[in-house]
């Protein structure tokens, strides 16, 4: 189906943010409106398509041509449809959460402008229907969010920004470098469920290892596959709605993104399983998974626990997706959904933390939840989520997860899960105990315990992680299953 709705889902975002640029700085409600607006726009064009998509067709729109059998294309499938579908929903509500947290911050107008322009850039990620448009929006994502990593202009945050253009741009050369190779292999670089390596000519392996090496190497830059994940702490100097979008959907999630369009739609399974590959990657993930999750543990400040749970919990999505199994994807696509929807809670609790307390490090956190107990208890649902706690949704990512691991003939995986598990509970259960059952110097709140605009999005999203994992067979589940009916 040839639609222009892709496009739509790119330019809302694009309009909106020209117009906030050229808005007085002072005129916050203009502003609001339109940050808004052009998402909300985003939003409505994505599950135009959604309808075509859950019948398991695709929507295409090529756009200018090239070279031969080579477009800015976009092509909508279920996989882009999952990546799109989470992100231009979460967007509304971190619009609507950065409205109460911005509105004591300096640069403002700034700040909406870019936020409002990275939307394009991922749904630009999302819907690319071949390698060098993903590429063309992978690099206009990192541009578009160094501002806003940046954005307190500090020294801190410039070396926050330095690093993390540096890791992106230096990840992006190497998929460039890729697609010129796969193009002269096999003269195209159009995503397909088969994969297109499998075409190379005969005695290509050493190429198509090549290959591998370049493209994943590029896309665990932003996926924060270890020891490539250095950015993605330091980048927490950005403002906290900046964070809940870098960890929960925009920057992590097009890394994991690009990581299984390599795996599905460039190799496929039958060509990647003679090349023998994934074993060595997998040991890597599973390393990150436990190195991450222990490293958490040591954080003593809010959100670096949060940015390193983050590396751990990314781990899941490829573990997953290189198990080249149905319940491996399953449970590894399934994960993109519930992780976006369970972290950017706890961000948005993070962000409502300090915004009303002052407080950023744990130490300082006994008895909070008398004070902001919706927050907390929030959190906690957050939290107990991502430890796979029914019956909140990161249990049914997990449980495919594991059972993918048995099932295959490699329980180790489902073992590092399982210890990724326990290792989770250290450091979110103390957080949840000292801040409803220690005592501290917190009072109860007189009337809102935050802004509305700030409060609202985050107990709506702990609901929907809880809602997400009791009806997983008629929202989240069909989506997924779209996507492995087409690859297996």
């Amino acid at each position: 189906m040839t639609s222009i709705l892709p496009l739509l889902a790119v330019i809302f975002p694009l309009i909106g943010a020209l117009v906030i640029r050229f808005l007085d700085e002072e005129n916050a409600f203009l502003r609001h409106i339109t940050a808004l607006a052009s998402i909300f726009l985003t939003f409505a064009a994505v599950m135009g398509m959604l309808p075509v998509i859950l019948q398991g067709e695709a929507v295409e729109l090529r756009l200018i041509p090239l070279v031969e059998n080579l477009h800015i294309y976009f092509k909508v499938d279920a996989m882009g449809m999952i990546f799109g579908a989470v992100s231009s929903t979460l967007w509304v509500f971190a619009i609507v959460y950065a409205m109460g947290y911005m509105s004591r911050e300096h640069g403002r107008r700034g700040f909406f402008t870019f936020f409002v322009l990275s939307a394009s850039a991922t749904m630009g990620v999302a819907f690319a229907g071949n390698l060098f448009t993903l590429y063309i929006f992978y690099e206009y994502l990192a541009i578009c969010t160094y501002p806003l990593v940046v954005h307190a202009q500090t020294r801190e945050a410039t070396r926050a920004g330095i690093k993390y253009i540096g890791y992106s741009f230096g990840g992006g050369a190497l998929i460039f470098l890729a697609l010129f190779i796969i193009y002269d292999l096999v003269g195209t670089l159009d995503f397909a469920p088969g994969g297109i390596l499998g075409a190379a000519p005969p005695g290509s392996r050493t190429m198509l290892v090549i290959i591998f090496i370049l493209c994943i190497t590029g896309f665990s830059t932003k996926a924060a596959v270890m020891p490539l994940h250095s950015w993605l702490p330091g980048a927490m100097v950005a403002p906290t709605p900046v964070s809940a979008l870098l960890h929960a959907v925009a920057i992590v999630k097009a890394g994991v993104f690009g990581i299984a369009r390599v795996f599905y739609s460039l190799y496929g399974v039958e060509t990647l399983q003679n090349l023998n590959l994934t074993g060595y990657l997998a040991v890597v993930i599973c390393l990150t998974i436990i190195v991450g999750s222990i490293m958490a543990i040591k954080q003593d400040v809010l959100k670096l626990r949060l940015a390193y749970s983050t590396i751990g919990q990314l781990g899941y999505i490829t573990l997953g997706t290189l198990m080249l199994t149905p319940l491996g994807l399953t449970g590894g696509l399934l994960h993109i959904i519930n992780h976006a929807f369970m972290k950017i809670t706890l961000f948005f609790c993070a962000g409502t933390i300090i915004t009303v307390t002052g407080k950023t490090k744990l130490q300082d956190l006994a008895g909070v939840g008398r004070r902001l107990p919706l927050t907390m208890l929030a959190f906690s649902v957050g939290a107990l989520g991502l430890m796979g706690v029914l019956p909140i949704c990161g249990y049914v990512s997990k449980y495919y997860l594991l059972t993918a691991g048995f099932s295959a003939g490699r329980p180790v995986y489902a073992y590092v899960i399982l210890g990724s598990t326990i290792l989770n509970s250290i450091y979110y259960l103390p957080i949840i105990i000292n801040a409803f059952f220690q005592k501290g110097s917190f009072d109860e709140p007189k009337g809102l315990e935050a802004p509305l605009t700030m409060l609202a999005p985050t107990v709506i999203l702990a609901g929907a992680s809880i809602f997400l994992g009791l009806f997983a067979g008629y929202t989240t589940i069909p989506l997924v299953e779209t996507v492995v009916k087409a690859v297996f």
